[in-house]
């Protein structure tokens, strides 16, 4: 007679993930998240420390911490920052304790970074969940950025530039998630799914801070 108190199907162990999403600018990766936020999953969403000004829409510590520039480099000297980069002459970060906590209070972590910032978390955190939001077209993109109201030609013209160098990073992420015009849903549905398919990998992410 076989031993059945030797077999055990309690494999499934929920740890944490650090989930970042990642993109050009104007693809949506700000409204993604708060559409996420309305799910009620158990997320922690990192709020991003940058020396950029705020937009009228924007409230300190909920959307960004708004800090300047001095305040800035006293949390790098401190080694207060997961990642940092400059984007566009202003500094954006993700700060370190926030993620570190919430990580160890069990939840998953997701963080909206730019590609420069994705592919030095991917460095220092190879197990990461890295996702890229795309638009559906270029046409789109543009529209995206015109409804912004807050785009120069010149400042297009930089975009455009730089939005081919983030392409080219495009290998080094886990999935490519389609933001649709009109279809915000969509999209969330898709980055819930790769949530709860990566919980049910028969190997584990790791994640060290």
């Amino acid at each position: 007679m076989s031993d059945n108190n030797s077999i055990s199907f309690d494999l499934l162990k929920l740890e944490p993930l650090l989930i970042v999403l990642s993109g050009p600018s104007g693809v949506g990766k700000d409204v993604t998240l708060q559409a996420l936020k309305k799910r009620n999953i158990p997320l922690h969403f990192v709020v991003t420390a940058t020396t950029r000004e705020a937009r009228p829409e924007e409230t300190h510590g909920v959307d960004y911490f708004f800090y300047s520039k001095q305040e800035f480099q006293a949390m790098i000297d401190a080694n207060e920052l997961l990642e940092y980069a400059i984007v566009y002459d202003d500094y954006k970060g993700i700060p370190k304790e926030q993620v570190r906590k919430a990580m160890q209070s069990g939840l998953d972590v997701i963080l909206r970074v730019d590609v420069q910032g994705a592919a030095k978390l991917r460095e220092l955190n190879p197990d990461a969940v890295l996702i890229f939001l795309l638009p559906s077209s270029v046409e789109e993109w543009h529209e995206r950025l015109n409804n912004r109201q807050t785009e120069t030609e010149e400042s297009m013209n930089i975009r455009l530039n730089k939005v081919k160098w983030e392409l080219e990073y495009l290998p080094i992420f886990d999935y490519m998630v389609v933001n649709r015009h009109n279809c915000l849903e969509e999209a969330v549905e898709t980055i819930v799914d790769i949530i709860h398919a990566e919980h049910h990998r028969t190997i584990p992410r790791k994640i060290t801070l």
